[in-house]
């Protein structure tokens, strides 16, 4: 009897599929297996291991297999599975090729802005997260404090189909903005109690060089960011340094990729951001950075100029006088 014919175990089956996946270089083998299993079957992981030894049948095995052949072609199993949690707070995402997939190092930002609001008591904090895609950190700031006054823009139409239909699912108010950065979102009369911001900061020249899950199948508008990673970047921090954008003790925080924080840095200093500090993720690598409304806003500097700030010529990167912008 051929091995095709013959019948197959949930343990057998798992077993081939993370082989098959490790073989095609798939990161995350096991779990990928366990997740396509689990929705072939519609059962849970756990699920899976208390019935290892049961036989699946071929009207079973069918619908796993072309989840399988979607994954060996680099099809992201959050896309597969059309849904990705967030967050300590569980928030459970829609998302597909319209959106960015939310990873690990945006919780970061998201903690580290949770902490700076707590100690802002009033009602109706306005708060605006930029680029937001599937709305992740939108959602998860306003399901840790209800009472938030929560904006989110991006200038992709289609992402926002996404956020709102996140939002709705998850019986969270927020007001979505489709808008070019600050180009079209109404300002708050105080100006932003905090701006956070996921933007796009992979170098043109690297995005080729990105996993095939990323290059195949997610929105490169939402990767790409210019020459060195940073022109959105850029844009914001000048943007966010005009008069009345940020309140007085106002925060712009924003996440970085890899050997960009200290630039970053630098560039929050030039545009006159007080308090300028920066934060690890788990893996040791500088992901987000955060500064204060500057002193002088209408001394902030241009969109030229501020790239060629050296980080010695600004200071260190964190103030010692804040304990609760040290880096962990």
């Amino acid at each position: 009897m051929s091995q095709r014919a013959r019948t197959w175990t949930v343990s057998e089956l798992l077993t081939w599929t993370r082989e098959r996946f490790a073989q095609v270089g798939i990161d995350s083998p096991r779990v990928d297996a366990e997740h396509l299993l689990s929705l072939a079957l519609g059962c849970s992981r756990m699920d899976l291991y208390m019935q290892h030894n049961r036989l699946l049948s071929e009207e079973e095995r069918g619908p796993f297999r072309e989840l399988v052949r979607r994954r060996l072609a680099r099809e992201p199993v959050a896309y597969i599975t059309g849904r990705r949690g967030f967050h300590a707070l569980d928030l459970d995402l829609q998302v597909d090729g319209r959106v960015l997939i939310p990873r690990p190092e945006t919780e970061h930002l998201v903690d580290w802005a949770i902490e700076v609001l707590k100690d802002m008591s009033e009602e109706s904090l306005p708060v605006l997260d930029v680029g937001t895609g599937s709305g992740a950190i939108a959602l998860a700031l306003k399901r840790a404090r209800p009472e938030l006054s929560l904006t989110a823009c991006d200038q992709s139409a289609q992402a926002l189909e996404v956020a709102r239909s996140n939002a709705e699912h998850a019986g969270l108010e927020v007001n979505f903005v489709h808008s070019d950065l600050l180009a079209k979102v109404p300002q708050p009369d105080s100006g932003w109690a905090l701006v956070a911001a996921n933007l796009p900061y992979i170098p043109s020249a690297d995005m080729a060089g990105l996993q095939p899950e990323v290059v195949k199948f997610e929105p490169a508008s939402a990767l790409d960011g210019g020459g060195d990673g940073l022109d959105a970047i850029r844009r914001l921090i000048v943007a966010c340094a005009a008069p009345g954008v940020l309140r007085v003790g106002g925060w712009l925080m924003l996440e970085v990729g890899i050997d960009q924080a200290q630039q970053v840095a630098g560039l929050l200093r030039a545009s006159m951001y007080k308090h300028v500090a920066v934060r690890k993720d788990l893996g040791g690598i500088e992901r987000v950075v955060a500064g204060q409304s500057p002193s002088t806003p209408q001394q902030a500097a241009s969109t030229t100029g501020p790239e060629t700030v050296e980080l010695d010529e600004v200071g260190d990167v964190l103030d010692p006088d804040l304990p609760v912008f040290e880096e962990d």
